[in-house]
């Protein structure tokens, strides 16, 4: 991956009008959008225009997007494309097409192809690099590379070849050229079994080898390769877990930054900033060292999109800087080919971990604790302020403590005293500087509250069917809110929980609602509580009869006899016993008859009868009956065995008759 330097980029932007220039206002935070990429052979950003390019072999095209990762344009028929290079008025981006042998030309206005510079047959250029009014590139197969150049500046291309001959290059070497001199450049064996590593000067007609490393016996291929701002060091991304620094006048390797294993990308910005990148699926892929120290400032762990565990992988060369900014962009894609541009807007900034405790509970109006620790990669010190908010039932949106400042070894600690109780959250928070990036955390404690006195009257009362019947809700002593809630449930799925009544107790903490009762009902008070009382529920259950009314048909006469009211019916006649009862679906109603005996009632027979949508039953009584034996029935509602639960078990009255001849 390959940046162009911001001086030339500003330089561009002021003498070419006839670029199309924007501006891009700063992110407000890291961002990630997926690319319509299958693979990553290289990444380039462009500072003129603000703009990304990204080269995919697999489907042999070049796309640009925007900094956001909105795609701009598309150059498709580049079959195999890998190495992408800008030119200085970032006119005209070059892309290395191995599948067809040539270079080819992208006019970056409009991503349209301006020309094509064939390399020769089975060259296989892979990458590029501009330098010395040059297009070079590192061409060849897995066994056997070389440095070729692609010179345009005449009538006509002119390609030269084998640039580096007596060294023995295993693949296509990849190539880097200095910020501090565009005649030097690197470039470094990409395969495993090979390593080599050399500097060139290419100010003249041909390539000269300034410093070489490497060799017959010497394995590990180089992932990433890039100069520091003055160009005396080139840093690679090599096998291990270490990214290599070495001398560029004789390669004498002088340093190293500790990352992880599988090193991949190198970016280093105009101020010396280094993106060090690896391909680490359970551990940070991006590590960034400020310039004069070993230890990363901020380490990033991609997040896992995929159907495998483990995280993203860091595209090869995978990392950028904004040219003339400080934002990190970085190309990565996961097992699924889907691959995504993130950018990082304070890379170079430490991230604080800030972690707060606090205990699980506490007593209102009693002092309680708070503390925790707010550490960095650099660390800060004593006395750094932290605004401190707590949220609770009386600042629902939130009540500053003020400032709190940080102790020695990045502990902190202060006490408070709940005024409210529920849930009460104390949240910290580290505004940041030119150095760290902000940081917050909260902790939330559940404060005791008072249980309040909360009744409802006429539990497990039973009423007749219609009844309207007062019912009384009494909230005692509560803080602020006087407010319940008066809720009827009747029996059967059919009939919701209703809310009948909602208001303000009076002075006596009293608030009443009557309810038409037609069904067993369960009645619940409601109270949402306050800062200082709980919230609290009481139910009760009323049950309520059903309305049932009998007659007889068939009779010839009525007379009052033994003290009661009966029907005097023909034997010869077959008497209809009839019932109204309140219907529900299924309900059926059980008719009882007796029959007097010896100064007794006695049990004559029972049996169910289902009822009619409109309630009614209507049962005829057949057959020979005995004359003048006094005789009566009854219909009864009986709770679950009349086919539901809806209301309490109900007795009709008794109807009285009497069979004569």
């Amino acid at each position: 991956m390959r940046t162009l330097p911001a001086a030339t980029a500003l330089a561009v932007l002021f003498s070419s009008a006839a670029l199309a220039v924007g501006t891009v206002a700063p992110a407000a935070a890291d961002s990630s959008k997926v690319l319509p990429v299958k693979s990553a052979g290289d990444f380039l950003v462009d500072g003129a225009h603000h703009r990304v390019f990204v080269s995919d072999p697999y489907s042999g095209k070049v796309v640009a997007t925007d900094y956001s990762g909105t795609v701009l344009g598309t150059v498709t028929s580049l079959p195999g494309v890998t190495g992408l290079a800008l030119s200085a008025d970032s006119g005209t981006l070059y892309a290395a097409v191995p599948g067809a042998d040539t270079i080819v030309a992208i006019d970056t206005v409009g991503m349209t192809e301006a020309g094509r510079y064939p390399t020769g047959d089975g060259t296989k250029p892979t990458h590029l690099a501009l330098a010395g009014g040059k297009v070079w590139f590192g061409y060849g197969d897995k066994e056997h590379g070389d440095i070729g150049s692609l010179d345009v500046s005449g009538e006509q291309p002119v390609v030269t070849l084998a640039q580096d001959a007596d060294t023995d290059w295993t693949g296509a070497p990849r190539l880097a050229v200095s910020p501090a001199d565009p005649d030097v450049v690197a470039a470094a064996s990409p395969e495993v079994y090979w390593f080599n590593l050399a500097v060139f000067d290419v100010s003249g007609t041909a390539a000269v080898r300034t410093a070489r490393v490497g060799g017959p016996g010497q394995s590990g291929m180089t992932s990433d390769l890039a100069f520091t701002p003055d160009g005396s060091r080139l840093i690679t991304a090599q096998a291990g877990d270490q990214h290599k620094v070495w001398q560029t006048t004789d390669l004498a390797q002088v340093g190293s930054y500790t990352t992880e294993h599988h090193p991949n990308s190198v970016a280093i910005a105009p101020d010396g900033t280094l993106a060090a990148g690896t391909s680490s699926p359970y551990d940070p892929d991006i590590y960034v060292f400020t310039p004069g120290t070993t230890t990363p400032v901020r380490e990033y762990e991609l997040p896992d999109t995929d159907t495998i565990s483990g995280s993203d992988d860091l595209a090869t060369g995978g990392l950028a800087w904004e040219p003339g900014g400080s934002r990190l962009f970085a190309l990565t894609g996961n097992f699924d080919s889907e691959y995504s541009l993130r950018v990082y807007d304070d890379p170079t900034k430490s991230k604080p971990t800030l972690t707060v405790s606090a205990p699980a509970t506490a007593t209102r109006a009693k002092p309680l604790t708070v503390s925790g620790t707010l550490t960095a990669t650099l660390p800060l010190p004593a006395g750094t302020p932290l605004t401190v908010t707590r949220t609770d039932l009386e600042s629902p949106t939130g009540k500053s403590l003020g400032t709190k400042t940080l102790g020695t070894g990045g502990k902190f600690s202060f006490t408070d005293t709940p005024p409210a109780g529920g849930k009460v959250t104390y949240k910290v928070s580290y505004a940041g500087d030119a150095e760290h990036t902000a940081a917050s955390a909260s902790r939330s404690v559940e404060v005791s509250r008072a249980t309040p006195t909360l009744t409802l009257d006429k539990n497990r009362k039973t009423y007749a069917y219609g009844a309207d019947v007062k019912f009384t809700a009494h909230l005692g002593t509560t803080y602020k809110n006087r407010k319940v809630e008066i809720w009827a449930d009747p029996y059967g799925s059919d009939r919701p929980n209703k809310l009948v009544k909602s208001g303000t107790v009076n002075s006596s903490g009293n608030l009443s609602v009557t309810v038409d009762l037609k069904r067993d009902t369960k009645l619940s008070v409601k109270f949402a509580g306050d800062s200082r009382y709980k919230p609290r529920t009481v139910t009760n259950t009323v049950y309520t009869k059903v309305a049932i009314s009998s007659s007889i048909s068939g009779h010839y006469t009525t007379r009052t006899a033994w003290g009661q009211k009966y029907h005097y019916i023909r034997k010869s006649k077959d008497p209809v016993l009839k019932t109204t009862m309140s219907y529900y679906p299924e309900r059926k109603q059980r008719l009882q008859l007796q029959f007097h005996y010896n100064g007794a009632w006695h049990d004559g027979g029972s049996e169910y009868f289902p009822l009619g949508t409109a309630g009614r039953s209507d049962v005829t009584l057949t057959g020979t009956p005995t004359t003048n034996i006094r005789l009566r029935f009854r219909s009864e509602y009986h709770d679950t065995t009349s086919g539901d639960n809806v209301n309490t078990t109900t007795y009709g009255p008794w109807k009285y008759f009497i069979y004569t001849s």
